[in-house]
């Protein structure tokens, strides 16, 4: 989906700590913003900014931001009101948030499956991760932040300019077993993906 749905105003990752501070359950910085946290420096401009929650959390993330208006990507594409207290099935990933109607958008929630305590990849279930491992190094007592590995791999996915740009800036902070476990990923998930041959 891109800015032909309305405008953005993405919250900073401080203020995203900010409106979700207090929420009942993990949720971690995800996207680009992800990639630059790891860098400890802004790369290049964000658009947006992304949030990434376990689908058994939507409600308590939905009932803290009670009085935003929240739309849910159903199809994927379109946007529509996300009901109170309804849960989101498994083919719907992304909710746009904005403060009221009249608001830019300011958050985009990313919802995940898990199985047990893995974290299952919606493009190709058999790819799996421990829910303890999603945190990334650049993680703090205030801020999650997704691990870099996990999110290339869903950059990997027809990768855009930006992916490009964020692909090349994050081999600089992936250690060897992120390396090894997104090359892994990549060979199931993309086989003959050119990022391959980088890592």
């Amino acid at each position: 989906m891109d800015g032909a749905l309305g405008i953005w105003e993405p919250l900073s990752p401080s203020e995203v700590v900010g409106v979700l501070d207090g929420v009942a359950c993990r949720w971690w910085i995800a996207g680009g913003w992800a990639i630059d946290l790891h860098l400890g420096r802004q790369s290049r401009a964000h658009a947006d900014i992304d949030v990434l929650l376990l689908r058994a959390d939507q409600l308590a993330v939905q009932q803290h931001l009670a009085g935003w208006d929240l739309y849910a990507a159903d199809p994927p594409g379109t946007l529509r009101p996300w009901g109170e207290e309804e849960l989101l099935g498994a083919g719907i990933h992304d909710v746009w948030c904005r403060r009221s109607p009249a608001s830019p958008w300011a958050l985009q929630l990313m919802i995940d499956d898990t199985d047990h305590d893995e974290w299952v990849y919606r493009r190709d279930a058999s790819i799996r991760r421990p829910v303890a491992e999603l945190d990334g190094p650049a993680s703090d007592t205030e801020r999650l932040v997704l691990s870099p590995d996990i999110q290339l791999l869903y950059k990997s996915t027809e990768p855009r300019v930006k992916d490009e740009a964020d692909f090349e800036a994050a081999l600089a902070v992936l250690d060897a077993s992120q390396r090894r476990w997104l090359r892994n990923s990549l060979a199931v998930a993309t086989p003959g993906h050119p990022w391959l041959t980088r890592l």
